[in-house]
């Protein structure tokens, strides 16, 4: 791990630390970048706002290339819940508790509506993409788009308040019902 990601990682581990205790709204960028051992100013190199310290989502290049990367002759529901199916396992599983106290704080704070809108956003964006590359129409690509956003919002807020231990099964009952194969 390089320097700018060990700084990174700090930067996380300080606000989750801070908001932990004293929630979002009483925590400021300059303490977290204090409790990480920087200053602001690299706070915002790594984040651009404070709230992206919990909502930024660093999978959408891997989600839109797993979508893109799927049989052609599934329709765009289907290539986005396996897409991103498949780019979950793709990766290292994050640590699940971290994962959580950072979801728990976004569910738990009505600021972060906007916030967590825009990323998801950003998500859907990138799936948009990924399907227009398989000549999905907009208006589909769209709709599948944030049909299963919104549904992952969902799934995962609610797991973080919780008390269910395990993200891959949070995350696999979402794809099943998305499937149509959960009741």
């Amino acid at each position: 791990m390089g320097r700018s990601e060990q700084t990174r990682e700090r930067l996380l581990r300080a606000a989750l630390e801070l908001m932990g205790d004293r929630g979002y709204d009483g925590v400021t960028t300059a303490a977290v970048a204090g409790r990480a051992g920087v200053s602001e100013m690299t706070l915002f190199r790594h984040f651009p706002t404070k709230a992206a310290l919990l909502v930024d989502d660093p999978y959408d290049p891997l989600i839109a290339d797993a979508i893109a990367r799927r049989p052609a002759d599934e329709p765009p529901l289907t290539a986005v819940v396996r897409g991103i199916r498949d780019s979950w396992n793709s990766v290292p599983e994050p640590a699940a508790e971290a994962v959580r106290e950072r979801l728990r704080i976004v569910a738990e704070t009505p600021s972060l509506a906007g916030a967590l809108a825009a990323g998801s956003r950003a998500t859907e964006d990138a799936i948009v993409s990924a399907l227009a590359g398989r000549a999905v129409a907009p208006s589909a690509a769209r709709i599948a788009a944030a049909a299963v956003v919104a549904a992952l919002n969902a799934s995962l807020l609610e797991w973080a308040v919780g008390t269910d231990p395990d993200l891959d099964s949070a995350l696999e009952h979402v794809f099943r019902v998305l499937e149509g194969r959960d009741d």
